[in-house]
């Protein structure tokens, strides 16, 4: 008999028969393949000026993926990207290609979660932003606008 008609003669619901269908009886979840590891080596850019990297940084901090990034990344790069060197903000670029948990979790200190590799913990960049995660002052943590004057 047709999986289709069955559905259709026993009235089962549309969500029931979409999964029947979309499926076709295979598993909705497979189990997770721990062994397999795959990562996206970042783009490594070459004779960008500073101005451009500052404007890519600004971005970059602001569109993160998770709102916990977005917002910490996003007023630190509103703070400092104007003041640093260009080797500062190309360690800045490559703290920026760490996942974006592992980077809220270093920034919050939350070491038992991710632990802090060993290449970043003379970080003077990380350490600033530790700073700012810490916020000191209780500031009600918002979006900066965006600063078209970083570029100059």
């Amino acid at each position: 008999m047709n999986v289709t008609r069955s559905i259709v003669r026993s009235h089962r619901s549309f969500s029931t028969t979409t999964k029947v269908l979309a499926n076709y009886g295979k598993p909705q979840n497979p189990e997770y393949n721990k062994e397999l590891r795959m990562k996206i080596l970042p783009i490594k850019r070459t004779g960008e000026d500073i101005k451009t990297m500052r404007a890519r940084l600004v971005y970059q901090s602001r569109k993160r993926g998770i709102l916990e990034s977005d917002l910490l990344l996003s007023r630190f790069a509103n703070k400092y990207l104007k003041e640093f060197t260009m080797e500062e903000l190309k360690e800045y670029d490559e703290l920026l290609d760490e996942a974006d948990w592992d980077i809220y979790y270093w920034a919050t200190k939350n070491f038992d979660v991710t632990p802090l590799p060993e290449r970043w913990q003379d970080s003077k960049i990380l350490k600033l932003l530790q700073a700012e995660a810490r916020n000191e002052a209780g500031e009600i943590l918002r979006m900066p606008e965006l600063d078209l004057s970083i570029h100059s």
